[in-house]
């Protein structure tokens, strides 16, 4: 998130006006804020599975803010096809594996399972079927002898803070060419 945040300076075509999180503990709500950034929570927890019904008031602050386009980062909820809908073509993720590859968790551990040579994070529009929507980027990592998951997911994780932040201005800009990254090491 905050890597997003600070790169809409100058000529990028957006600005952030919202950040927003299922959790009013979330680091990124206090660098949000110190940035002179609107924040937001909204807990999932009181809803207890009534996923319409978290979702009824997680979009009441995207939309009070006037949000053109919603970047998901490190939002670890299943959005539903009502949520999604209102946002079609304006919602970006980012995943951490090279997708089609390893949609949902454990990335990491699953492309060092497999014996991947490389792994890496993908950047796409958000569409109701998970980590499936059109590719806007991808940057790649080696995949080191004597890598663990957690090795892995510090390499990948600096190339998603090269590459969301270079999607995101192409995307507001109104060019979707996929962004493809190499690793600089």
């Amino acid at each position: 998130m905050v890597s997003l945040v600070d790169s809409m300076t100058g000529d990028h075509a957006a600005r952030p006006c919202l950040v927003l999180s299922n959790d009013a503990n979330a680091g990124g709500l206090q660098k949000a804020a110190a940035r002179g950034i609107a924040t937001a929570a909204v807990d999932h927890r009181p809803f207890k599975g009534d996923r319409t019904a978290f979702e009824a008031e997680l979009v009441k602050p995207i939309l009070e803010a006037g949000a053109d386009i919603v970047c998901l980062a490190g939002f670890m909820r299943v959005l539903t096809e009502g949520f999604v809908s209102q946002f079609e073509g304006r919602m970006l993720n980012i995943h951490p594996s090279l997708l089609p590859k390893y949609k949902g968790l454990h990335t990491h551990a699953r492309a060092l399972e497999a014996g991947d040579s490389e792994a890496g994070c993908s950047v796409h529009e958000v569409t109701p079927r998970l980590d499936d929507g059109p590719l806007l980027g991808q940057a790649r990592v080696p995949v080191l002898e004597g890598d663990t998951p957690e090795t892995l997911a510090d390499r990948v994780l600096k190339q998603e803070h090269r590459l969301y932040p270079g999607v995101l201005r192409r995307y507001a800009a109104g060019d979707r060419t996929p962004l493809l990254l190499g690793w600089d090491g």
